[in-house]
């Protein structure tokens, strides 16, 4: 029974530090996110109108829209690129190896707890059918030291 609690807490506990590491990389991966929308919302407004003005002594005014709208587009990418590649898988492998190990030794302990309680119930099944023969061999050594010792009195 011991074992089966400190493997439920095994369980617990590795549950919760892979629940706290989605957790953490879920607060970078947000962070970083708003920081991507921040630096696009600042690069449309300013980069976009500085740009434009300079591109525009030289080239159309559509033309200056486009590769400033471009290159925006390039550094909003690059920063959810950057989001995007924030995983916990590494960080949590060692953790869910711990817990499986410690479920596949819940699930051994259910099994043998289920093969005893299996052989007491045939136990007491063969009990039941022949209560003489399932005491008989339990009863033959007290029987036996009674008969011997009335022999030798």
């Amino acid at each position: 029974m011991n074992r089966l609690s400190r493997n439920i807490s095994i369980i617990l506990r590795s549950e919760r530090l892979i629940a706290q590491r989605h957790l953490a990389v879920l607060r970078r991966q947000t962070g970083l996110m708003a920081a991507a929308g921040i630096a696009a919302a600042v690069g449309l407004i300013m980069l976009n109108l500085a740009a434009y003005f300079a591109l525009s002594t030289s080239l159309s005014p559509a033309a200056s829209a486009l590769i400033v709208a471009l290159v925006n587009l390039a550094l909003t990418a690059l920063l959810i690129g950057l989001a995007a590649k924030s995983t916990v898988g590494e960080e949590t492998t060692a953790v869910a190896e711990v817990r499986d190990m410690a479920i596949e030794d819940i699930e051994a302990e259910l099994r043998v707890a289920v093969e005893e309680a299996k052989a007491a119930s045939e136990a007491l099944k063969s009990m039941a059918r022949d209560p003489f023969g399932a005491l008989a061999p339990a009863m033959v050594g007290p029987i036996a030291k009674a008969v011997v010792k009335a022999m030798t009195k």
